[in-house]
């Protein structure tokens, strides 16, 4: 949380870097708002402060019609100091407490309900019960200003289990009825069935770099990319029929359009597309951090703003990082296609992809002559058999704690250091792994591993951001790369 004279001189500044880091509740009207709000700046004596729009409204205040803070970016578990919060608020913002209770929650954290509850108050201003229902009632508030959902639809695509407990709840936080708000609804950027939903980068978003990045690796038949769009299919929920989710990149972020199926998934595959494009990141804080390092300062001078990419399928993730073991990237995106060709769930057509990518249980239960066919070797292939069936664990992948889900990777057969930090890189998003041992990475800055990881000490809680450069570097260099 920002100084109040941050805060105050933020809102004066209407500062874009920090929007959706803090909310203002006005006294004088008892609304609160985004410190950008293009509405007259109030009198200082009339602001509060506070760390979560879950705070504002616990306090009694009611979200602005105009500033909207329901498009506000999303908090960075990176600014949180407290990393049990910071994994709290990634469980709530992915549904986490819609079908699961606190203690549920707190048993998957491996805390107690109550040291769980007074971690996120200590940090977001709230309980961690408040916090979800207001990231349910502030969504359901944008889909009936943003889409054609039904009152139905947007009840349950929020996470609410019941139409008559949205409506009440709207109504008593509010002070307003659901249709009032829908009767303020604009044009809609979807057809069809889908829905469109803008999802705003906090500071400027490197939309070439991402889109360069999804290209390079794009499979044939499961994802496409043209200009600024991707698309793909992609399962939204455990036992649901591949979905098809179009992404449009531009350098304020990302429009997400769907059909998805079941509605309740919505919540979750929101949070996935901002963690796999590190939408909530304060980027700029990141190259601060790193430029006052020799060795990065001059990446940062050439580059700044580099997201952390990551995908929005661990599994998949995982998958082709061990493909793309010592092989070049076009050569495992060949090897990928060839896999999803094989054990793919086909699509129905229309849809612009043809199949999706194969589920942990189809590659459990591949026979090992049916992967070698393919042309990956027999060890390769038992790696990716033990991969897909340490997978079936839906826990296996974690990014509230992906140093335990490297531990289990690297029981693995095949999977070593490299690969295990690879994929907490790329599949959790763990802006702080490092694969010391990678052969560009030391011969980039012509340093030995353990030179490298001593050199490397300055970046952290950033060293993942780091890598990034360093294999960008590399690129420019034409040197081959992850």
């Amino acid at each position: 949380m920002l100084t109040d004279a941050q805060a105050h001189a933020a809102i004066e500044a209407k500062d874009r870097r920090y929007d959706g880091v803090f909310f203002t509740g006005v006294s004088s009207t008892g609304i609160y708002c985004r410190c950008i709000c293009s509405a007259r700046t109030p009198k200082r004596e009339n602001r509060r402060f506070f760390p979560s729009a879950a705070a504002a409204e616990g306090a009694g205040f009611r979200p602005c019609l105009l500033c909207r803070p329901e498009l506000a970016p999303g908090l960075s578990p990176l600014e949180s100091k407290d990393r049990l919060a910071a994994a709290a608020l990634r469980e709530i913002e992915a549904g986490a407490l819609d079908e699961r209770s606190l203690e549920g929650l707190a048993r998957r954290l491996k805390v107690s309900d109550r040291h769980l509850r007074r971690a996120v108050l200590a940090v977001y201003g709230a309980s961690p019960v408040a916090l979800a229902q207001t990231h349910r009632l502030l969504l359901a508030k944008r889909l009936l200003r943003d889409t054609d959902l039904s009152m139905t639809e947007v009840a349950f695509a929020a996470g609410f289990q019941s139409l008559r407990r949205f409506n009440a709840l709207f109504q008593e936080r509010y002070r307003m009825s659901p249709s009032r708000v829908r009767a303020q609804r604009g044009a809609t950027a979807a057809t069809g069935d889908s829905i469109a939903l803008r999802l705003t980068s906090r500071g400027a978003f490197d939309a070439e770099g991402a889109v360069a990045f999804l290209a390079a690796r794009a499979i044939a038949g499961v994802e496409t990319v043209t200009g600024s769009a991707y698309q793909r299919s992609l399962r939204l929920a455990e036992g649901a029929a591949p979905s098809v989710v179009a992404l449009t990149f531009d350098a304020g972020g990302v429009t997400l359009q769907c059909a998805p199926e079941p509605l309740g998934a919505l919540r979750p595959l929101i949070a996935r597309v901002a963690q796999a494009f590190d939408l909530n990141t304060d980027i700029a804080a990141v190259d601060a951090h790193l430029a006052q390092d020799p060795l990065m300062a001059e990446e940062v001078r050439l580059e700044p703003g580099v997201r952390l990419t990551a995908g929005l399928d661990p599994f998949e993730i995982a998958v082709r990082a061990v493909i793309g073991q010592q092989i070049s990237v076009a050569a495992a995106r060949t090897m990928t296609g060839r896999l999803c060709a094989a054990l793919g769930a086909s699509l129905s057509p229309g849809l612009g992809v043809e199949r999706a990518f194969p589920t942990p249980e189809s590659l459990a239960q591949a026979r090992p002559e049916t992967l070698t066919g393919l042309g990956l070797t027999g060890r390769r292939a038992l790696t990716l058999r033990a991969l897909a069936e340490a997978a079936l664990d839906p826990t296996l992948f974690d990014p509230a704690d992906p140093e335990a889900t490297q531990e289990r990777l690297l029981a693995l057969p095949g999977i070593g250091p490299w690969t295990a930090s690879y994929i907490a890189l790329r599949a959790l998003g763990d802006h702080d792994a490092f694969p010391a041992g990678d052969v560009v990475l030391q011969t980039v800055t012509g340093l030995g591993e353990k030179d490298l990881t001593a050199a490397a000490e300055p970046w952290r809680p950033y060293r993942g951001y780091a890598v990034l450069r360093l294999w960008r570097r590399a690129a420019r260099l034409k040197r081959s790369v992850p």
